[in-house]
């Protein structure tokens, strides 16, 4: 079986805002883009544009309706990928080796030469974060893009994981949480981030952010901004905008 590292430098990781997130899965396609032409052997996709098409994703988005407690229905989308606990069942579980945790920044590693394609990583991880590439016969998972973060042949604002670059919402965010001024650990420390199932000792290192309350957009209490601007508009425009104010009116 293989050991994990006392303590770690780093610990790089993400931060997801379940309150921004709308669900695009852009970061499941940046992820599979980047992880498909990069680091290790591509992501394969089984019968594509068949009945029944599967394929090896990193990440991936599920979506949720959920009642609240003034028993209204919000709609939350949860982003889930490998969230590189401290204490990794996966790596202690695995009998080649091929699983590890890297002792400089906390990644949790597959070595894919060394993955006899068991699976029992993926009955050990209590997020379902690992999927078998049925094509390769190998266990995939998120790296974190670490052929990327350290890359200095890409622009600095570019190392960073894609699907952190991805994101059109900026709800992922990364970093090293075992530096407390860095910005993701005063992020999650801000927003009461929130580590995931803690009951199962597995320490993961990427919190989620929680949904925030709504304020409400129709209180009276709001500052009419739009009336004052309406009352100025002059009632007969003349020239190109008296033509544009006469063809709305008949729409």
């Amino acid at each position: 079986m293989t050991s994990l590292p006392k303590n770690t430098v780093k610990k790089l990781g993400l931060a997801i805002d379940l309150d921004t997130c709308v669900g695009c899965h852009a970061c499941v396609i940046s992820c599979k883009e980047w992880n498909t032409s990069n680091y290790g052997s591509p992501l394969s996709d089984m019968d594509a544009y068949g009945e029944n098409p599967t394929g090896t994703f990193l990440n991936r988005v599920h979506t949720y309706e959920v009642e609240t407690e003034n028993n209204d229905y919000k709609v939350v989308h949860f982003p889930k990928s490998c969230l590189h606990c401290e204490d990794a069942p996966c790596v202690t579980v695995c009998p080649t080796g091929a699983s590890y945790k890297r002792e400089e920044d906390g990644i949790v590693l597959v070595n894919e030469d060394a993955c006899i394609g068991c699976g029992l990583c993926a009955w050990a991880c209590p997020y379902g974060a690992r999927e078998m590439d049925a094509d390769a016969g190998v266990m995939k998972k998120c790296t974190l893009c670490i052929d990327r973060i350290y890359n200095e042949n890409i622009p600095e604002e570019d190392r960073q994981p894609a699907c952190v670059r991805a994101c059109p919402t900026n709800a992922r965010h990364f970093g090293d949480f075992a530096d407390p001024n860095s910005h993701i650990a005063k992020l999650s420390t801000s927003r009461y981030g929130i580590e995931l199932m803690p009951e199962l000792a597995a320490k993961p290192v990427n919190r989620y952010l929680p949904p925030r309350l709504k304020t409400d957009q129709g209180s009276n209490n709001l500052p009419d901004i739009l009336t004052p601007m309406i009352n100025k508009v002059p009632k007969n425009l003349k020239g190109f905008l008296g033509w544009v104010d006469k063809v709305l009116e008949k729409i």
